[in-house]
């Protein structure tokens, strides 16, 4: 998201002495994307962000693949994923390919005994059920249902929740995620016509700074493993920074859905978007107004990208029996539409009520052992005439 952010003590200008009240100086490092050509920020820390001590246990966290080559549409029940104290653990992977993998978790504890650091991919959280704080090296981010969490690559983490009945949907995204494109002025803002804006952007607000050393634990996620390191100072030590490359969060709330005469197509709902896949929120909204108008979704084809819908909360029109936490997996190569009897219901109704989030990549997904323990496998049957 490009706009600059600047929290704590920063020096007037960047690479230059920057002293603590003793008179030594704080440790700045260039937190960047894309080589030194991507979004970057510039922290100061009280110690070196550098000093580890121990590297500790390796293991592996690759999703175990079910289906490598599926043309079946499913229905997951995700609300049957168990819970699991640690926050790590819960995280179960459903869906994944190369750029992304599409992840439920049922966290019951908040992560307090280490930190979590993703060098390999961007995480966006989509907060179902909980509230509390994202904590990071940057600043700290309240959060509640209906919120997307953006945690940039590398960006150290700790999740703080209110109670134990904790419910997220996770996209993990090795390319980078940005606002869509066509929503942005050639300067970067958000134009007038977007469904969001600037003011509907929240950024870390709170910085906590920890002049602490000792041995902190580190889980970093590296090519499909966990890696243990333990470093010498605390992780959140930054006393400032500013730039372009932090937490966010963003309510699916606040966005504002674009309507018309006819039915819209998928592309209006778009949230996020990388140049492999895209992020849609759907959103209560008025339904199209044209006097013979179908507000259900027409039939097509999926014929370039799997398409995932995971059902947050209201009626979904275009579906029957569907409840909040299922997903749905429409695969590439063959058409989908709505089920029998959503057309006929549709017309002549104002408005629709539905919550939901929608993934669509442009390579197909695995369907993963975890996906398949809460599968319904008799879903791609359901458009039959019975």
């Amino acid at each position: 998201m490009p706009l600059y952010h600047t929290l704590g003590k920063i020096p007037p200008k960047r690479h230059t002495q920057f002293r603590k009240p003793d008179g030594s100086l704080y440790s700045e490092q260039l937190f960047g994307t894309i080589g030194f050509d991507g979004m970057y920020s510039n922290s100061y820390h009280e110690h070196r962000p550098t000093m580890v001590k121990e590297i500790r246990n390796q293991y592996s966290v690759k999703p175990k693949i079910a289906k490598e080559n599926n043309i079946q549409s499913y229905r997951f029940r995700g609300f049957q994923v168990k819970p699991e104290n640690d926050y790590l653990e819960s995280r179960k992977a459903v869906l994944t390919n190369s750029d992304c993998t599409i992840i439920l978790a049922a966290p019951k504890h908040s992560i307090k005994d280490y930190f979590y650091k993703n060098t390999d991919a961007d995480e966006l959280l989509f907060v179902h059920k909980g509230s509390g704080k994202l904590k990071t090296h940057l600043g700290n981010l309240d959060f509640k249902y209906g919120d997307y969490l953006l945690i940039p690559r590398g960006i150290i983490y700790q999740i703080d929740f209110d109670t134990e009945d904790n419910r997220l949907f996770i996209v993990e995204s090795r390319r980078p995620i940005y606002t869509p494109k066509r929503y942005r002025n050639w300067f970067g803002q958000l134009l007038e016509h977007s469904p969001f804006c600037e003011r509907d952007i929240r950024k870390p607000y709170e910085l906590e700074t920890n002049d602490e050393k000792g041995e902190f634990l580190m889980k970093v996620k590296k090519k499909d493993e966990i890696i243990e390191m333990v470093y010498a100072s605390h992780p959140f030590d930054v006393v400032g920074y500013d730039g372009y490359n932090y937490p966010y969060a963003f309510s699916i709330h606040d966005f504002e859905p674009i309507t018309g005469r006819i039915h819209q197509p998928p592309p209006v709902h778009q949230t996020f978007e990388t140049d492999a896949f895209v992020v849609c929120s759907f959103c209560p909204r008025l339904y199209d107004y044209h006097p013979d108008s179908i507000p259900a979704p027409y039939n097509h084809s999926n014929i370039d990208s799997d398409e995932v819908l995971y059902y947050v909360d209201g009626d979904f029109m275009s579906r029957n029996d569907i409840d909040a936490g299922h997903i749905s997996l429409h695969p590439a190569g063959i058409p989908h539409g709505p089920h029998p009897g959503a057309v006929e219901r549709s017309i002549g109704k104002k408005g629709s009520d539905e919550l939901a989030v929608m993934v669509d990549t442009f390579k197909p997904l695995m369907v993963t052992e975890e996906a398949m323990k809460i599968a319904d496998e008799d879903y791609f049957k359901s458009w039959l005439d019975h």
